[in-house]
This record gives structure tokens, sequence and C-alpha cells, in this order.
């Protein structure tokens, strides 16, 4: 492994940018992350339910002998006008504006999205293949292509600012998707001991929205919800940052209907209320939110279209301090974890549950090194240091689901990831792969 991820750093850097083709990618990421998944996929289409472009939605599901099941949301940007919708916008549009092909979970994308659907995180040199508590689960994998966070219930016709295109009808059609797909897997799966629901990005913020419908309908003997890097913050009013955001999504996607399904805790006012509303709901199962605090990716989502100046280190600010309430409010809810590292190298600190857990770490006395001689150990460069418990992602999912545990750690500001001699070779590639 060593060796081949050294021929392919000569490759890279040795073939002009124009050459970096699809099939280098692909390489790419078959060797930098040695592990996807060749499960056996049933493609599953139901009456009713559609992707953004009114073609049939596909969701994908692995029966194991597992008495657990894992209800994966996928995740990839949202969208709310044409530039979003159409695909014009690039990373900050929909994912899918085209459709689901039938061979869709045979591509890059959804074999190596994520270490909890391979039920391992992948071997990496000199890091061996971690068995996940995943492992060997049922699965249903949900596809997006909605841009509605998977809970949009409506059809909206939207016009090309430039009037270079024809008008664009968009289905934002995610909540009959997601509540047939429960209903679907509730029959498939009748006796769910362990129901794990989670979603990376706009599937973090599809598992939060979603999770009471999920987990109602499929109604296990216990529930967990992971939310990565979609958070729903708290915005009573236009004095917080998430507000226009919110107001945006809830008229473009008609969410009023939605939340009409759910307990009067929730307040339609204040999105952010869904986190108190679960939590309240379930208070047996186990909760949690993860995500990094340089994410500049859903922070440009939330802000830079609403903003001056959006500059990323004014987008970041706002973050931080929407992430600052979300864990004051999470603090007040006995059943929900929290696992926020500061920043890795990788995807613009976006998703920690994503492709690899290398750099998904966090310690809660992260700091400068405070003694010369400790800048003797090993790794050499290293300017910080972990002065309480180091916890990866692997043995937080562990306490998390197996063991039923409250985790809560908000990693201070640091700069470890970059310092790490791995991630300097590791995070290049793999941003590579991933197109950035």
């Amino acid at each position: 492994m060593k060796r081949q991820l050294q021929m392919i750093v000569l490759v890279s850097a040795a073939v002009p940018s124009a050459a970096h083709a699809q099939e280098l990618l692909d390489t790419l990421v078959d060797v930098v992350v040695d592990g996807g998944n060749d499960y056996a996929w049933q493609k599953v289409e139901l009456p009713g339910t559609t992707c953004g472009n009114g073609s049939q939605y596909k969701f994908f599901v692995r029966r194991t002998s597992s008495p657990n099941v894992l209800f994966f949301f996928e995740g990839g940007g949202a969208c709310w006008d044409y530039d979003t919708c159409s695909g014009r916008a690039g990373v900050l549009g929909a994912a899918n504006p085209n459709g689901i092909p039938d061979d869709y979970m045979q591509q890059v994308k959804a074999q190596y999205a994520s270490p909890i659907v391979n039920g391992a995180d992948p071997g990496l040199p000199l890091r061996s293949r971690t068995d996940l508590v995943t492992k060997g689960w049922n699965i249903v994998y949900m596809p997006y292509c909605t841009g509605d966070v998977h809970v949009g219930d409506s059809v909206v016709t939207y016009t090309d600012p430039t009037g270079e295109e024809p008008p664009l009808t968009w289905h934002h059609g995610g909540y009959a998707n997601t509540i047939a797909a429960a209903n679907y897997a509730k029959a498939q799966l009748p006796r769910a001991q362990k129901l794990l629901v989670t979603g990376y990005s706009a599937g973090g913020a599809a598992t939060s929205s979603a999770f009471y419908f999920v987990r109602s309908i499929m109604n296990p003997q216990r529930g967990y919800l992971l939310n990565d890097s979609g958070p729903i913050h708290l915005a009573p009013n236009i004095t917080y940052d998430s507000r226009p955001l919110h107001d945006t999504i809830r008229e473009s996607w008609a969410l009023d209907s939605v939340f009409e399904e759910l307990p009067s805790s929730f307040d339609p006012d204040d999105l952010g209320t869904i986190n108190r509303m679960v939590a309240n709901a379930f208070p047996g199962d186990q909760l949690a939110y993860t995500g990094y605090t340089r994410d500049y990716n859903y922070s440009r989502f939330s802000y830079e279209r609403f903003y001056e100046p959006h500059d990323q280190e004014s987008v970041l600010a706002r973050w931080k301090k929407d992430q600052d309430r979300l864990v004051a409010e999470l603090n007040e809810l006995d059943n929900f974890s929290y696992f926020i590292p500061h920043h890795r190298p990788i995807n613009d600190s976006h998703c920690s549950t994503i492709l690899t857990f290398i750099g998904s770490h966090a310690c809660q006395a992260m700091e400068k090194k405070r003694s010369w001689f400790e800048y003797l150990e090993l790794p050499l460069g290293q300017s910080y240091k972990c002065y309480s418990e180091f916890v990866p992602m692997d043995v937080f999912l562990q306490r998390f689901v197996n063991e039923n545990r409250r985790v809560r750690i908000y990693e201070p500001k640091n700069w470890y990831n970059n310092e790490d001699p791995g991630m300097k070779i590791v995070a290049p590639l793999i941003n590579a792969a991933m197109g950035g």
C-alpha cells in the first residue's frame, strides 16, 4: 500500500492538470481509500416517488441477518432557484439534477462516501482497516436528487434569471420519498432492534428533519440519530444569522405541510426547535451532532447568499456563533451528544464521517505544547498536543451506539491536522479524488 501511494503521488505530480481526469480520480480513490463496498444492493422504485427533474426516484437496500438497520440519507447541496436546481451553481447547488441511474450504487460516490455504510473505516498507509459498529447491518440507502434535504413537499417552476433557458419545473418531493422508503423498510424489516438514522451535509439536515417520521414508522426497540454536518440552527427571529436561509427554504419547499405532521412542541417559526422536539419525543433514544468548527461548505449555504461581506472568515464567524448556540441548546438535552473537531484539510472541513476517518478525531483539551521537551516527541513538527482523551470517530461511534453513552466534545481552536505528516500526504490526494 505504501509503495502504491508513493507511485500515485509521483504520477499526480508528473501529469499535467488537464490530464487529471476521471480515470485518475477513480484510481486515487481506490488506492488512497481502501474501503469501498461491493454489496448486492436491491434497487427499489415505488409509486409516487420522484427526483427533482420528475424522473423515478430510486433507493437501495442491503439485506443481512442482522437485527439492526442503518437508514442513510445521502448529502449533496440544496436548491431553491433556477441556478441551484439546474446544476448551474455547481457545488452550491443540488446533487444529481438529472436523476438516479440504475447503477448508482456501483459509482464512486455511493461506494466510498461513508465508512458508516461500508461498515469499516478504510485502511490507509501505515493504518489498518477498522471495523465499525454498523458492520453487517441492514441498510436503506437514500440517494439525494430533490434538493430539499429529503423533506420538501412542492412542485415549483423556476425561471432562468438570464432568460437564456426555458423555465425549470422542479419536484421538491423528498418528504414523499422518505415516507415511502420508511414504510417499505418497516414492511421488509419489521422487528428492528437498533435503528441508526444518519447522513452527511444535506443528509445530516435530513437526519434531524426526518428522524421523527422514520423512527415513528419503523418503531425499533431503540433509535439513534447522528447528524453529520447538517445542523439546523436556532433562528427564532431575523436577528439570528440562519433565519434568511430558513425563511427561503420554508417557502420554496412548502415545509409548512410537513410541519403539520410534527408534534406541537416543534415551532414552525424556529426550525432549530427540531432538536429539542426530537429529544423530548424519544427520551430513550441516543441523539448526536458531529461537524467541524471550520466547515466552509455548509456555512456558505447558510450565509453566503444572504450577507455581506461573505469572505471565508466572515462566513465562519457567523457559523461559530450559530454553533455555540447549538451546543448550548444540546447541553440542556440529556440524550444529545456532540462531537465537534475544529478542522481538517479535507473537503473544506465539511463532514466528519465521509470517505475516511483520518482527521475525524476530537480532543477537549487540544492545546499548543506546554514545554520545550514536548517538541522532541514524535511526530516532529507537531506543535499541538492532546492533554485530555484523544477520541477517534470510530471510538465515538462505539460509545454512542453500542454503549449508549452520551459523549460531548467541543474541540478548541487548533491546527493539529494541518501539521500531521500523514495528513499532508493524504489530504491533497483525497481532495483531488473528490474533485476539490
